[in-house]
């Protein structure tokens, strides 16, 4: 595979490598760039123009919707509520939908909703649930729809391409219209903070191209002629999660240890990791002006 030489932000060739692995191709290195400090993997060739068709990030068996659409719940359920007092009324558009969880809920409130998902084991689904879900933005640009909100959710650090897919992403909005953008974040306490060896280990993935922090995300958005309006930060695991990590070196905290969780203590933690900007996950809204 070749390997990538110089940043795809600011197109520095000088690299220092994280510590820890990509978990499931050790042949990868994680990098991240001592000008502009944009986190990428050594090379992307691995992820070809189709990938994402049939790219088993569910398993290679027929994939169960109902599995799917179960464990995407919680993140679904928290991304509806964030945004439902927007909903009413609005065109919605999902980006990289997946099976379509999200939108089952805001089409409850929105007056139209949509999505773009090229995995091909969802087509039937989408059918079967009456959603229009088209494979890839091509298919959207031809039509002449226009959105009033755009959402892609964890799917820009998977891009080659990011930059151009955000500038062909907002040409589909209305007018004041609004591309909100949600992905992990870099700096995320059990990388930096806490420098958990094991989670180092873990977390990289090959799917996952970049890793941003608030910093480059906001030069990608510049780079791509848009606007950043606003950016959050947000943990989506909880303390039980991070500190079975700490303590066992193993993932699955926030249900092994959940007894240690409560609304009020989630959100004060989440809180405090915001304030040190140490967040698991980053939200930005974007805009054309």
């Amino acid at each position: 595979m070749p390997p990538v030489t110089a940043c795809y932000l600011c197109g520095g060739t000088v690299h220092r490598e994280r510590p820890g692995s990509v978990r499931d191709a050790p042949g990868l290195k994680v990098l991240e760039c001592d000008a502009c400090g944009l986190v990428f993997l050594s090379s992307f060739g691995h992820i070809r123009a189709d990938h994402y068709e049939d790219s088993g990030m569910h398993g290679d068996q027929p994939l169960p919707v109902a599995d799917w659409l179960r464990e995407a719940e919680g993140d679904d359920e928290r991304r509806f509520r964030f945004l439902q007092a927007r909903l009413p009324g609005k065109r919605l558009l999902d980006f990289g939908c997946g099976a379509g969880g999200f939108l089952l809920k805001a089409r409850e409130l929105a007056a139209e909703v949509a999505g773009i998902e090229p995995e091909a084991r969802l087509q039937a689904h989408f059918g079967q649930a009456a959603m229009q879900v088209w494979g890839g933005v091509d298919d959207v640009a031809g039509t002449v729809r226009r959105f009033d909100l755009i959402t892609a959710f964890h799917v820009v650090e998977h891009l080659h391409d990011p930059r151009s897919m955000l500038a062909r992403l907002a040409e589909l909005l209305e007018p004041g219209g609004e591309l909100i953008v949600e992905v992990p974040s870099s700096d995320d306490a059990l990388l930096t903070l806490f420098d958990c060896e094991a989670f180092q280990h873990f977390t990289y993935w090959s799917q996952h191209l970049f890793l941003f922090n608030p910093r480059t995300l906001a030069d990608l958005v510049r780079q791509a002629g848009l606007k950043l309006r606003w950016s959050k930060q947000v943990q989506r695991y909880p303390l039980s999660n991070h500190l079975h990590w700490l303590a066992q070196s193993k993932p699955g905290g926030h249900q092994k240890w959940a007894f240690l969780d409560s609304a009020a203590l989630d959100d004060a933690y989440a809180a405090q990791l915001a304030s040190l900007g140490r967040c698991d996950t980053l939200l930005a809204g974007i805009g054309r002006d």
